[in-house]
């Protein structure tokens, strides 16, 4: 439930933010009067590759933008179908008059922050996702006129009613398998991300050389990993103080290390294992290797598989149905502004059901 509340929180975030009106002659689709351009396109198809299960083999840098790519075709399509919608939104909302203030956008950060958890967890989940705090400030406006588009045209109201009738009807929602309570200290030697930041830093690296620089980083962060794991054994009940100052994962670092609840199948194999087969109050006796680097484990409490009372996720319950009806209704605006849209393509390569041409289609047309 937790996971699913981070992305409601986010989704619509991520679903809306404006398209700004351009008149150059780099436009690729025209949306009544706006013009999506060629930077708009290729910033956002980027920013979509980087948040896809691309993003582990390099993200955009590594992502062949061709015609001939399918995977290319595919997201393409959705990236500009996805803008279009973005153009016709901001359009409505000019068109209402909807404004926001300071007060407006402060509210709305302190909701996100409360459903994410805390602003070191939204601090993670924005550069997980590769989101500057710029951009996201300029997403949160957008989302915040949004919200105040959909009371223009219809009044939500979720009741506890509405929710215990949710909870009771969809109980394989709220089971759970066994869980533990564990805090962590992490200290990050994530492959990918480290050569991403060679290459960031020196792009003529060869091969040979970027394997030596790998392997001495993750040495030396191995060791340092073993140095905190030393300080905490010769300190157990300096876990929290030190995992405040020196954890990598800043978030739970903030909380002393604090992880909360979880099911094996919320964390990583490698994580999950060590903790299960922890008692509560003692800590991993040794590093713990995960794709994220060496974390060492403090497990607190364990509790048995079963179901989460009603009246811990009555409020989670809201939200999520809330945001559930907000997405119905611009689904159904949406709809009726693209059948009255004037939708003109600038590039006819961006329409949809495009086909490149080919020596071997030039050949069928022929025959």
């Amino acid at each position: 439930m937790k996971k699913f509340l981070t992305c409601a929180a986010m989704s619509v975030v991520v679903l809306l933010s404006g398209c700004t009106v351009f008149n150059g002659n780099d436009g690729i689709v025209k949306v009544n009067n706006d013009v999506i351009t060629r930077a708009q396109f290729d910033k956002a198809f980027d920013k979509e590759i980087d948040n896809s299960i691309f993003k582990a083999f390099g993200g955009a840098d590594n992502f062949k933008k061709s015609e001939d790519n399918i995977m290319y075709n595919i997201y393409k399509e959705k990236v500009i179908n996805e803008l279009i919608i973005k153009s016709l939104l901001d359009q409505e909302i000019a068109k209402r008059g909807i404004k926001i203030d300071q007060d407006d956008l402060q509210s709305e950060m302190k909701s996100v922050i409360d459903k994410v958890g805390s602003k070191g967890e939204l601090n993670a989940v924005l550069k997980q996702r590769g989101i500057s705090n710029s951009e996201f400030t300029e997403d949160l406006k957008t989302q915040v006129k949004i919200k105040k588009l959909v009371r223009t045209i219809q009044k939500i109201s979720i009741t506890d009613s509405d929710a215990e009738k949710y909870y009771k009807s969809h109980p394989e929602e709220f089971k759970h398998g066994e869980q533990v309570r564990a805090s962590h200290i992490l200290i990050s030697s994530d492959t990918l991300q480290i050569i991403r930041d060679l290459k960031a830093k020196n792009k003529n690296l060869s091969t040979e050389e970027l394997n030596k620089k790998v392997e001495k980083i993750q040495a030396e962060r191995k060791a340092k990993a073993e140095a905190i794991l030393a300080e905490v054994k010769a300190s157990p009940d300096s876990f929290e103080k030190i995992a405040q100052q020196k954890s990598d994962d800043k978030a739970s670092g903030e909380r002393g290390g604090e992880l909360g609840f979880f099911t094996k199948e919320a964390m990583v194999p490698e994580f999950a294992k060590a903790a299960f087969e922890m008692k509560p109050n003692t800590i991993s006796q040794s590093l713990v290797k995960t794709p994220y680097g060496y974390h060492i484990i403090k497990v607190t409490d364990r509790m048995e598989a079963g179901i989460t009372p009603y009246a811990k996720v009555k409020d989670e319950i809201k939200y999520v149905l809330e945001t559930k009806k907000q997405i119905e209704i611009l689904k159904n605006l949406t709809t009726g502004l693209m059948k009255s849209a004037k939708i003109e393509y600038l590039d006819e390569t961006f329409k949809p059901g495009y086909k490149p041409v080919t020596k071997e289609s030039e050949k069928t047309e022929k025959k």
